[in-house]
């Protein structure tokens, strides 16, 4: 008999649509029928998408598909379309019951053999699909420069990312439609705590070099450990507003998920011995920016010193800051929808005219508040020192309980 013809191997550049299921093993030890016939479901559609726009699936295997297209443009779209179907398809289902795809879309060479795709090309692809949120898509910065133009998508940068089995790292972007963002489970906001709340996001590296990111870092450290050590502050901790380091993301979103009214943001810059810390504190709420400023430090001593430096500068400005902006929103809510913080902050400015009624006026105001809160020992201590102010200066006399003025 003739010797068995090698398959031919054929080498070409493609798109190539990487995907495979969130949580697959959970789901199956959940229920193992009802999640394969939900896998089924859901390869029909994949099948039919990536025909419809001109790909074919080259491998499958449990719950991942890989598929190649011959272009970006025609990948990302289809991604796009298999997640839209997919969401739509899954909003019945309860959470922890649906099934989502991570998809990943990279461009690249390829080996073709036997109609299976081999390569680097597809182990970038597979490295981002491991990047993408569930129900989500990441692609390349390869395929992100063909799209970005063609296709009127939301992209986020997500940076250089190191993936496992290569040495440079891979930049990569979260994509997504406008009606994947619509129809995507936001983050519940979370409620706002009754005292002041700040976090303090990572600050930008200004200098051009990536190695003065340790800098700007533990600079942040250093000012939400200041922070924290105000018992009338509640400051977010590292772990939580790091997450948002090299994201563009607006201030409102934050303050809901995070549930702070306060974001400090900054930048650094290096120059010579010489560093400029930029910082701004930002109601998250409204939008609006409470208050500015920079400082400059000379690089000549020690690191850890101007660390100190810096933060001691930059608290001692933005805890007055943040007290005189929640004075200031106190004072224009109505007294009917006043809750015992804002009847304490309401007695704060009425304390500081230090005349007969401002004193009488914020002693009923923190009655108020205790009476709402009788635990509200902040409350309590500055009612005392005021019971003291008006004996000391001989105010006792007037009588506390009138209608209030405002203040």
């Amino acid at each position: 008999m003739p010797p068995q013809q090698e398959q031919r191997v054929e080498r070409r550049l493609a798109a190539i649509f990487a995907a495979d299921v969130a949580g697959y093993s959970r789901l199956i030890s959940q229920d193992e029928t009802v999640t394969l016939r939900a896998l089924a479901a859901a390869r029909e559609v994949m099948d039919r998408l990536t025909r419809d726009h001109g790909g074919r699936i080259a491998n499958t295997a449990g719950d991942s598909v890989l598929a190649e297209f011959p272009s970006a443009v025609d990948a990302v779209q289809c991604a796009v379309a298999v997640q839209d179907k997919l969401a739509d398809a899954g909003a019945g289902e309860p959470e922890d019951r649906r099934l989502r795809f991570r998809i990943g879309v990279h461009v690249g060479d390829v080996v073709v053999r036997g109609g299976d795709l081999l390569g680097d090309g597809v182990n970038v692809a597979a490295r981002l699909e491991g990047l993408a949120e569930p129900g989500g898509i990441a692609i390349s910065g390869a395929a992100h420069g063909y799209v970005r133009k063609a296709l009127p998508l939301d992209y986020t940068d997500f940076g250089e990312q190191v993936v496992k089995g290569f040495d440079e790292p891979v930049r990569a972007y979260a994509v997504r439609a406008a009606t994947l963002a619509a129809r995507a489970s936001a983050p519940i906001p979370l409620p706002l705590p009754e005292k002041p709340s700040i976090a303090v996001l990572p600050f930008t590296n200004m200098s051009g070099d990536p190695e003065q990111d340790y800098f700007c870092d533990g600079l942040v450290e250093d000012i939400i450990s200041s922070l924290s050590r105000f018992s009338s502050l509640f400051v977010t901790a590292r772990t939580s507003s790091f997450t948002y380091k090299g994201r563009s993301v607006d201030v409102k979103q934050i303050g809901r998920e995070l549930g702070v009214r306060y974001l400090l943001e900054g930048s650094i810059r290096k120059a010579g011995n010489r560093v400029r810390i930029t910082g701004q504190l930002v109601d998250a709420v409204s939008g609006n920016h409470l208050w500015a400023d920079h400082f400059d430090s000379d690089l000549a001593d020690s690191i850890f010193a101007l660390q100190d430096e810096i933060t001691s500068n930059v608290v001692g400005v933005i805890h007055p800051a943040i007290q005189r902006a929640e004075i200031d929103a106190a004072a224009r809510k109505r007294p009917t929808s006043l809750s015992a913080y804002d009847l304490y902050l309401r007695a704060l400015p009425c304390l500081h005219r230090m005349t007969s009624d401002g004193l009488a006026e914020a002693l009923e105001l923190l009655y108020r508040a205790l009476a709402l809160d009788a635990g509200y020992s902040a409350a309590a201590a500055l009612a005392a020192v005021i019971r003291g102010y008006r004996i000391a200066a001989g105010f006792a006399h007037h009588t506390v309980g009138r209608s209030l003025l405002a203040c």
